[in-house]
């Protein structure tokens, strides 16, 4: 899969900051040279086209339908073709810049670009996406709102850019598609494996929490249909009914009107939040209150033990409160569960709540059915759980630990393999585009392949925001 490439044989230096040396006979050109802007009406069966932040520009409806904010009336709606060059403005820092895959209409928000050169709108995206991630355009771009830039097409047309021979260009980007596909499958497989581990890994739990570890124990109806029979000797309880005096065992932290003027420096008196919910690190965070703040809001206090569940987004992470956590409070997007040691271990009850099967499956259900897709305390104190004896509790949170170490062991290798092709996958791709190093010798030697009807984009979210991120605010700014 990998190639010896090699330098080029003679440099020069380009005077342009991120790009550094170039192959010696390539030549220079303002963008505005080789692309023009389109302002193509829309048509009535246009469908609409999004700019994503991994480079793939193609229709909404191809990568998916939730998550995005509808424009109502399409105002300043433009045309888009198969083959166009598109720059989405206020997010191309990140990424968004690609080719179209299809014929449609986008907001006007987008620059979409036809070349008017010796320009191979493929490689050019692939040399405006190495801009972004040089952080080029963060630096150059006037920025409209945290995280964001105005990069729009007269920023995209002053900038002066490489100009390899046009064939030697169609070279690159067909070198450097040929190793994506290849990097893409690697990783595809990769997370086939991660599924299959996350499979197995439940499949543990959800036998050793709802059956215990005696194959031969005897059963008896467990009273909730959907659960079916429990052990003997094992109670199906609701949460509410586990925890210390209701009113502070399961509680949502304070408002923002509690929260306003926080520090930023370490005061000994931390705000924890869905940070430290779906990580698990209670060291993340720079919200400090002060101790004023705190001791007014004493009654949201964590404490080793206790357990913090996310509301919001990522709703039913849950993670305990380990002993060597900063004294604080949880904030509104979180809520705290202060259970009764003498009915329950906490360990075990945290890890019902983050992964017992049943216990996501209970929550999915609020979740569908509650505003906002939230949950409140009152949908927290109703889950129900299957509670067995204190002791049975601890010898199966031990069993499910050891016997989950190896699943977790491999997905962390597996996901360090990841990691480690995304990044030769990174360097490769700005060593290729910028002339650092040259396939013409291994372009020209590649097999011809017929182009695959499936998309081998990387299935597996690498966090709620990111690379397929788009920006909403579909209209005229």
């Amino acid at each position: 899969m990998i190639h010896d490439l090699k330098p080029y044989a003679a440099y020069k230096d380009s005077g342009v900051p991120w790009l550094g040396q170039v192959p010696e006979h390539w030549e220079f050109e303002r963008a505005r040279w080789l692309f023009q802007k389109m302002n193509r009406p829309t048509r009535e069966d246009d469908d609409v086209v999004t700019c994503f932040r991994d480079g793939i520009v193609t229709l909404r409806k191809n990568r998916r339908v939730r998550g995005f904010t509808e424009s109502l009336k399409e105002i300043g709606y433009q045309g888009v073709r198969r083959g166009d060059l598109v720059i989405h403005a206020m997010d191309a820092f990140a990424g968004a810049i690609g080719v179209s895959d299809s014929d449609g209409k986008c907001t006007p928000v987008y620059s979409v670009c036809q070349p008017c050169g010796d320009a191979n709108s493929y490689y050019y995206s692939y040399i405006v996406r190495e801009m972004a991630r040089s952080q080029w355009i963060m630096a150059l771009a006037k920025g409209i709102r945290e995280r964001s830039t105005d990069f729009r097409y007269d920023g995209f047309a002053s900038q002066r850019v490489p100009l390899p021979p046009l064939s030697e260009q169609s070279s690159i980007v067909r070198y450097l598609d040929y190793m994506d596909r290849r990097i893409r499958r690697y990783i595809h497989a990769k997370q086939k494996l991660i599924k299959l581990l996350e499979e197995q890994k439940q499949a543990i739990i959800h036998r050793a929490v709802t059956r215990g570890l005696d194959p031969n124990v005897k059963l008896k109806p467990s009273g909730v249909e959907w659960l079916g029979d429990v052990p003997e000797g094992w109670e199906v309880k609701r949460l509410k009914y586990l925890v210390t005096k209701l009113e502070v065992g399961i509680q949502m932290g304070p408002f923002g009107s509690s929260l306003t003027q926080l520090e930023d420096s370490d005061t000994g008196f931390k705000l924890y939040g869905q940070e430290n919910t779906i990580s698990g690190d209670f060291s993340k965070g720079r919200r400090w209150l002060t101790p004023q703040q705190f001791n007014s809001l004493k009654r949201y206090e964590l404490l080793p033990g206790d357990l913090v569940l996310t509301r919001k987004g990522s709703i039913g992470k849950c993670r305990i409160v380990p002993p060597n956590a900063s004294k604080g409070v949880a904030d509104s997007d979180t809520i705290r569960v202060r259970l009764d040691s003498q009915q329950v271990l906490s360990l075990f009850i945290e890890m019902l709540l983050h992964d017992a099967p049943y216990v996501k499956r209970q929550i999915e259900a609020v979740r569908r059915g509650a505003i906002l897709g939230g949950l409140n305390t009152s949908t927290i104190a109703n889950l129900c759980l299957v509670v067995p004896p204190l002791i049975v509790q601890k010898q199966i949170f031990e069993y499910i630990v050891e016997h989950i170490t190896k699943i977790t062991t491999t997905r962390l290798e597996i996901e360090r393999d990841i990691a480690l092709l995304r990044e030769y996958r990174t360097r490769l791709i700005a060593d290729v585009v910028t002339g650092k190093l040259d396939m013409r010798e291994a372009a020209a030697s590649l097999p011809d392949e017929v182009e695959e009807p499936e998309v081998l984009e990387d299935e597996l979210d690498e966090g709620e925001e990111g690379t397929i991120t788009e920006d909403t605010s579909e209209g005229e700014l």
